[in-house]
């Protein structure tokens, strides 16, 4: 490696994280989250069965799974316009994003709570509680548990893939990238650096969730030590 391209990677380094900062990580986290809710509410309308909604919703889920992320980002920022719906590049992204995720989500979550067993809920009629407070109290934490580390590996694909994003002219992290590269002529070290700052998210993620898995894990551990009798109890 040339000093030339030494100096080149060590001067877009700033400007590539603050992207990374300014444009890439919160466009993640706000997929991300509206992902979990309409995700949350799809599963909840299949389990419960609610007349319409339901086949709604196992449309959605089919149609999103079955077409390729970068398709829905063209039609939504290149093809609505044709229909007379103007909407941002930024606000393209996150709609097809969230709308995408949001469709495997889904599933990750309707199986996680349908996973619980069937008793828990029974259990909470006995003791008084209405449908909604099971589901908040009871199910949903067991459910989120179970569906930690599928949404996690979800989350890991979502920063990975917001880079897709730069083929609807969202300045992000690759977008920048891109930008100087075409300007400097180093293609191959200014993308090789981009992949780094996205592998070190990536890993940082990671390691947040072996962290997390592991503590609910120790949760797990400690919440059958105290429901199994001592011998002496016995």
């Amino acid at each position: 490696m040339t000093e030339r391209v030494v100096q080149i990677v060590i001067s877009a380094f700033p400007k590539l994280l603050l992207y990374c900062v300014k444009v890439t990580v919160p466009l993640t986290v706000i997929v991300f989250i509206l992902s979990i809710f309409i995700a949350l509410v799809t599963a909840l309308v299949q389990i419960y069965h609610v007349k319409f909604f339901e086949k709604l919703a196992r449309f959605y889920i089919w149609l999103f799974r079955g077409t390729p992320l970068i398709v829905q980002l063209y039609i939504i920022f290149f093809g609505l316009p044709s229909l007379g719906i103007m909407i941002n590049a930024y606000v393209s992204a996150v709609i097809a994003f969230s709308l995408n995720y949001a469709a495997y989500n889904s599933e990750t979550i309707r199986a996680a709570i349908l996973a619980v067993p069937v008793g828990q809920t029974e259990a909470g009629y006995m003791i008084g509680l209405n449908r909604f407070q099971i589901m908040t109290r009871i199910v949903l934490p067991q459910a989120t548990r179970i569906a930690f580390p599928t949404l996690m590996g979800s989350l890991i694909g979502l920063t990975k893939d917001s880079s897709l994003a730069a083929s609807i002219t969202v300045v992000e992290m690759f977008k920048t990238a891109q930008q100087i590269a075409a300007s400097t002529y180093e293609p191959f070290a200014l993308y090789c650096e981009a992949a780094v700052i996205y592998l070190l998210l990536c890993s940082l993620l990671t390691f947040v969730q072996g962290r997390l898995e592991n503590k609910f894990e120790w949760k797990k551990r400690d919440e059958t030590k105290e429901s199994t009798p001592s011998p002496a109890e016995a």
